[in-house]
């Protein structure tokens, strides 16, 4: 771990005409500020009221750039986190105190961007100073409102809304927030199109204090993870930067909320109390438990928070006397948080691919070594590779030899010789009592009677006694029936076997013809089983591929000629389902074509189900039928009387091929059992596929209605055919007359900025990106109004 540091402080004071000079006094070198109160005299002569305060400070900004801060505050914690190290950087203060414009500036003018957008570019600027690393950047946009997780760049086409909300997990690597999306970013301009992207859809309401009040908390995240280019470092490292744009604290009777805003501003005002007194809790050496879980901003900050962090704080103060009382609760925030320390650290990581090829690299390199070792020590030449079948076969010789006498020794080469000669002892003594084991169930029916379960099932089934002796004699030929005691009725046994036989071929009629009561029945439904045409290996790589085609489906281009040739398009749009079925004939033919492909594997594995259910099911009663005749041979047992032999039980024929019926049955239960489970998994990944199928081809189709027969024809005619990106979406880009305002825009920025800031190119070209596809979509919401109109 790193050393301990405590948190960097700054205070930024907001530029006024009304700066309360008198009460309001900064240190000659800008790291401490003073505050002067007057007495209040209506208090009377005795007043103990505190009328001076002294607020020492990493810095203070007072008509401060927003290069110089950046510079100030946040450029170095930056830097260090493509080294390995986590960084914070929050903006903290009254409502309308330039937190918002601190952290991410205007979008008007590239000279006034704040934090936000200047430290990716510090990113990606640091990246290509770098070329000996392989760096990728990903960011996330979470925004806290009302207590409650929001996913700011989950408007994107290629996320979604979520289905689940997003809670906040804790691990052994930190704190993450689950179901929160990031983004993988590999340009400058990429990245800054998510920004603008979530600042779009940042919650804000107006005031008497600030007309564009946030009201919400904001945290955008960048996560850098660095590679080494050269193959011998196996070890790399990520980091991740915080940029944390906290709600303004208001005072109700200044800021006049009524409704919901009020209801904003008291969740606001308790989380950021629920904060500082987490910031209290770190400032104390004595405090033992943190409350980070108090509320949703300070358990999502909890690594930042005294943690494996380099963290900054930037206060955002008024300069007007009117404003004196929340300056100063800002002021109090800012040196409480003085008072914390974190332990910031490199996070090394190591690279599973890159470690086992140093391993095998190293090892070939000991290999050679040991060689050479061999070689001076005059060693005959060594093999230390692995052993082949060959080398394994000559040990097992080798060890059976030296088992029966005819091998003296056997020599010693090296260790992996050694474990084989143990492991092959090993090998010959269990064949050997596998040997003994069958030639003696060859001649004998014998029963462990070690084993408690098997000697439990027999005593059931009146094969033994409760001593566990075994009844009758073997004859050496086969299945001896024992000497039967003169008392014994000679006849009477051939007459139950027939009574029980005439019962067993009544019973198996009564089942019908589909019961697979016989034996040959049963081998016949296995054989089908066995015979079906598609294994289960290949299902599943079936169903990989067809998931893989469901996913990356690309409708058929707009350009071709079934497009060009097109029949005019009627007055009044045709009714949906009249529509949805020429769209199934022609573009979305191909999503029609796999939907109906996955639903007849859906219906096929349904089926097979079915029909491994109706084979469980006559298996279980014919393992209930050889039962009753289990017990039948019982019940003329008792009546026969049981014998015994040496402990050795023997059993009639008949009734131990019922057991061995029994026991098959029971095997092909399980078997058909496992088939059902591993078919009821495959029937819901089909019918994930199915659904995934039905909803592509639902919302592509509503894409294409509403092109077809919503949007003018000029506009359509004013496209051009061939766009690249995916059809079925009007391209942003092409949508000439939409857009005109805000490229006219871009073109006067261009002539007039360019030329002064060369690097703002990726600045301007994502926000005009971001203004013209908001415009597409309130133009294209504004056009199904009317037409609904």
């Amino acid at each position: 771990m790193g050393t301990r540091k405590k948190v960097h402080t700054f205070v930024r004071v907001k530029p006024t005409d009304d700066f309360a000079h008198e009460m309001i006094k900064y240190g000659d070198d800008n790291k401490s500020i003073d505050i002067h109160l007057k007495k209040d005299t209506r208090r009377g002569v005795v007043n103990n009221q505190q009328t001076d305060w002294s607020f020492k400070l990493d810095g203070v900004l007072h008509n401060a750039s927003q290069d110089l801060v950046y510079e100030t505050v946040a450029k170095d914690v930056v830097a260090q986190a493509l080294d390995g190290y986590n960084g914070t950087i929050m903006c903290y203060g009254q409502t309308g105190a330039g937190k918002t414009y601190t952290m991410t500036g205007t979008t008007e003018n590239y000279k006034h961007r704040g934090i936000l957008p200047r430290a990716l570019q510090q990113v990606f600027r640091m990246i290509e100073e770098r070329p000996t690393h392989a760096i990728t950047v990903r960011v996330s946009y979470l925004e806290i409102y009302n207590e409650s997780l929001f996913d700011l760049l989950s408007t994107l086409p290629y996320v979604g809304p979520s289905v689940t909300p997003m809670t906040i997990v804790e691990n052994p690597q930190g704190v993450f927030i689950k179901g929160l999306s990031v983004h993988l970013t590999s340009q400058e301009e990429d990245a800054f199109s998510l920004l603008f992207e979530g600042e779009t859809n940042r919650i804000i309401a107006s005031h008497t204090m600030n007309k564009n009040s946030s009201r919400s908390h904001c945290i955008f995240t960048i996560y850098v993870e660095a590679h080494s280019r050269t193959l011998s470092d196996e070890k790399y490292i990520t980091s991740k930067i915080n940029l944390v744009d906290l709600a303004g604290s208001e005072r109700l009777g200044k800021s006049g909320s009524e409704g919901r805003v009020l209801k904003e501003a008291t969740y606001i005002n308790k989380s950021l109390s629920f904060l500082e007194q987490a910031i209290i809790a770190l400032g104390d050496q004595k405090r033992e438990h943190i409350p980070f879980r108090q509320c949703k901003l300070t358990h999502a900050l909890k690594d930042s928070l005294g943690g494996n962090c380099n963290m900054v704080l930037l206060t955002n103060i008024y300069g007007e006397a009117a404003q004196l009382e929340e300056t100063l609760s800002s002021l109090r925030f800012a040196s409480r948080m003085k008072l914390v320390t974190t332990e910031p650290a490199i996070n090394e990581k190591y690279d599973a691919e890159r470690m086992v090829k140093n391993l095998e690299k190293e090892l070939a390199l000991l290999k050679q070594e040991l060689a050479i070792h061999d070689s001076l020590a005059n060693r005959t030449l060594v093999n230390y590779d692995p052993m082949d079948e060959i080398q394994i076969a000559e040990i097992n010789s080798q060890v059976r030899r030296y088992l029966e006498g005819t091998l003296d020794e056997i020599d010693i080469i090296n260790l992996r010789q050694i474990q084989e000669v143990f492991n092959q002892f090993r090998v010959v003594l269990s064949q050997q009592e596998q040997e003994v084991e069958s030639a003696l169930r060859r001649k004998y029916t014998l029963i462990d009677k070690n084993d408690f379960a098997a000697i439990s099932a027999v005593q059931k089934a009146g094969l033994v006694d409760v001593d566990g002796h075994l009844v009758g004699e073997p004859d050496g030929q086969g299945f001896g029936l024992g000497v039967t005691p003169f008392s014994a009725k000679p006849g009477k046994k051939s007459k139950s076997k027939k009574t029980f036989k005439e019962q067993l071929s009544s019973s198996a009629r009564k089942e019908g013809a589909s019961s697979p009561v016989s034996g040959k029945e049963l081998d016949v439904s296995t054989s089908k089983t066995q015979l079906t045409p598609s294994s289960k290996e290949g299902d599943v790589k079936d169903m990989t591929i067809r998931e893989q085609e469901t996913s990356s489906l690309e409708p058929l281009p707009s350009d071709s000629p079934k497009e060009e040739l097109r029949p005019p398009r009627p007055s009044t749009p045709p009714p949906k389902p009249v529509a949805f079925e020429d769209f199934k004939n022609e573009r979305g033919s191909e999503i029609n074509r796999i939907f109906k492909e996955n639903k007849s594997i859906l219906n096929e594995r349904r089926k097979r189900a079915s029909e491994t259910t109706q084979r469980i099911n006559a298996i279980k009663r014919e393992m209930d039928v050889t039962k009753e005749a289990l017990n039948f041979q019982k019940s003329l047992r008792e009546k026969q009387g049981e014998y015994e032999n040496k402990g050795l039980m023997i059993i009639d024929e008949e009734e131990f091929l019922l057991i061995l019926k029994l026991k098959d049955l029971k095997k092909q239960y399980r078997t058909e059992y496992q088939d059902l489970r591993d078919l009821r998994a495959e029937i819901q990944y089909c019918q994930h596929l199915v659904d995934q199928c039905r909803h592509r081809l639902l919302t592509e189709f509503d894409i294409w209605y509403n092109e077809s027969f919503f949007i003018p024809e000029d506009l359509q005619v004013a496209l051009k055919p061939g766009g690249s990106i995916r059809p079925g979406m009007v391209p942003v880009s092409r949508i000439m007359s939409l857009g005109e305002d805000a490229q006219d825009k871009f073109s006067q920025l261009q002539q007039v900025v360019l030329p002064e800031g060369p690097d703002s190119v990726a600045f301007y070209n994502a926000k005009v990106k971001t203004e013209q596809k908001h415009n597409y979509l309130k133009t294209m919401m504004g056009l199904q109004q009317a037409h609904r109109k």
